[in-house]
């Protein structure tokens, strides 16, 4: 897997360089601005960028703004963001277009070696890994008609777990249950939220993150 890192923190991202090359991957380039970025995945044809959401100039949304230049320009780019805090409007607008081969998660998730690897290779393996915290976070403030009311505790369970983007196998790994009882739950979950079954994982966690970003309004 070859590696692209921007992000202006200095500790941060000799950090990333470190473990990932530690871990036996490709870090091809490191970079502290957008435009640096950009002309890197050009250079590096990398398969896979993590990206910081605020860079120079403004510390604003810079980030999410490379990101989604650096997939226009390489069209099957794996991006995983990272971020100091949830910020839900970064990631449901990062996730707009779809989520395969994207990934958002907490800056402190990569002091957590096994998890935040575990999301970079499933995000440049195809797949959406979304961090936990977010989740929680658009699951404890949305509307109390918003329809999750009609879920049960273990639908509610899988449904965080399809939202950070776990498949089938590793949902039934992580609760402890079969593959089959997951997929009932899922079935059941989307009936009655009125969602469209689907059992690509990447299209069921855009949906699931839409509806419960609409659920919060």
């Amino acid at each position: 897997m070859r590696i692209v890192i921007a992000e202006d923190d200095p500790l941060l991202r000799e950090g990333l360089a470190l473990l990932l090359r530690a871990e036996g991957l490709d870090v091809v380039a490191t970079t502290d601005n957008p435009a640096d970025f950009l002309a890197a995945v050009d250079k590096h044809e990398p398969d896979t960028a993590v990206v910081d959401v605020r860079m120079p100039p403004t510390h604003t949304d810079e980030g999410i703004v490379a990101a989604v230049e650096a997939r226009r320009r390489r069209p099957g780019l794996a991006v995983l963001v990272l971020s100091a805090y949830v910020e839900q409007a970064f990631a449901t607008d990062l996730l707009g277009s779809g989520s395969a081969r994207l990934g958002y998660l907490l800056k402190e998730r990569v002091g957590r070696v096994t998890e935040f690897m575990e999301a970079l290779n499933r995000v440049a393996g195809g797949g959406t890994a979304i961090d936990p915290e977010v989740v929680a976070q658009l699951l404890t403030r949305t509307r109390a008609d918003s329809g999750l009311e009609r879920l049960s505790p273990r639908e509610r369970d899988v449904l965080a777990l399809m939202a950070e983007g776990l498949g089938n196998g590793a949902i039934a790994e992580r609760l402890v249950v079969t593959d089959g009882a997951v997929h009932k739950h899922i079935r059941s979950i989307f009936a009655k939220l009125d969602l469209a079954p689907d059992d690509s994982a990447d299209r069921r966690v855009t949906a699931v993150l839409r509806y419960l970003e609409e659920a919060r309004r």
